[in-house]
């Protein structure tokens, strides 16, 4: 895990010295600085860098594809923030909220050409075949929002339209880091596509581990208030299982909890959770994940490349996966 922190100071490092300082006009690139200057786990660059070293590659000949992703991956936090109308991003007020929405618009815009910019900076050799998956995983990005948003005034939603939304949303941009990496090490066809698969399976079983701790985290841990899922209704694969699965007497409770006008949050969160107990979710919600890292795995041991560097991203996955926040 030493490698990956390596590579996330490098990545702290070359972000660091882009200079946004001295251009103008300021209210369009001052905010680009304060995005990037919130910090970020940066696990996606870091992961490029990493597959590009399983294949043998050189991180001085992949960075400029990392600080892309990270890049756009910012772009897409600048945007998400005024579609949720989030007033914090990492403990700091939101760009649009610092600023105002139109500024966060075009400074999200001028990263997104920003990040096309430094991928163009890689290898010609590849260039055709990354940024063709680069601007698809944009587009699929794009496409999970959507549905996401969707969701919210849908009254059914099935599981798998859900699964395919967090593929989408959260797990292609995962893989493509992955697999730009390995493509950069000129990695066969057959193990960029298993390493590709290892973080779409991996981003996929990350998110449904995200819905189970967000009702049965540790609350000093989690850093989110237990349970906020629950109280917003949101559409998460524990909600959509138990209205699957929910009949009678259990359906009309979980109906009242996600309709009443009169419970306070807690004694719905209570209540919802109890209904979840009696229908296994968690236990549910655990197979599903497990069948995703399970696939995760099989595709990184399928990647020809040294044990010894397939087991980093072997711990990393079980770190992942074994979190408590």
């Amino acid at each position: 895990m030493q490698k990956i922190q390596d590579y996330i100071l490098l990545i702290n490092k070359e972000l660091s010295s882009i200079d946004y300082s001295n251009k103008e006009p300021k209210e369009l690139y001052l905010p680009i600085k304060y995005s990037l200057e919130l910090g970020g786990k940066r696990l996606r660059p870091a992961l490029l860098l990493l597959a590009n070293d399983l294949f043998g590659g050189k991180a001085e000949e992949a960075i400029n594809a990392a600080l892309a992703i990270e890049i756009f991956h910012n772009f897409t936090l600048l945007h998400d923030d005024i579609m949720d109308n989030a007033p914090l991003r990492r403990n700091q007020p939101t760009v649009f909220k610092k600023w105002n929405a139109n500024i966060a618009i075009l400074s999200g815009d001028v990263m997104f050409v920003e990040s096309i910019q430094f991928l163009a900076k890689s290898n010609p050799k590849y260039l055709s075949e990354i940024l063709n998956l680069f601007n698809l995983t944009a587009i699929e990005v794009c496409e999970g929002q959507q549905l996401d948003m969707n969701f919210e005034t849908l009254d059914t939603v099935s599981i798998d339209n859900y699964l395919n939304m967090i593929e989408l949303k959260t797990a292609v941009l995962l893989a493509s880091s992955l697999k730009i990496g390995a493509i950069l090490a000129d990695a066969s066809k057959e193990d960029a596509n298993h390493i590709y698969e290892f973080g779409k399976n991996l981003g996929v079983a990350f998110q449904l581990m995200d819905d189970i701790l967000d009702l049965y985290g540790n609350p000093e841990k989690f850093g989110k208030q237990i349970g906020g899922d629950v109280i917003a209704n949101k559409k998460t694969y524990l909600l959509l299982k138990a209205k699957e699965l929910a009949k009678d007497n259990l359906k009309k409770e979980l109906d009242f909890c996600l309709t009443s006008a009169v419970l306070d949050k807690e004694t719905k969160v209570k209540r919802v959770a109890k209904i979840f107990d009696s229908l296994k979710i968690k236990q549910r919600a655990e197979e599903e994940m497990n069948l995703f890292y399970n696939s995760a795995l099989a595709h990184l041991d399928s990647v020809n490349a040294p044990q010894e560097k397939k087991k980093i991203f072997e711990d990393f996955a079980k770190a992942l996966m074994n979190r408590e926040s």
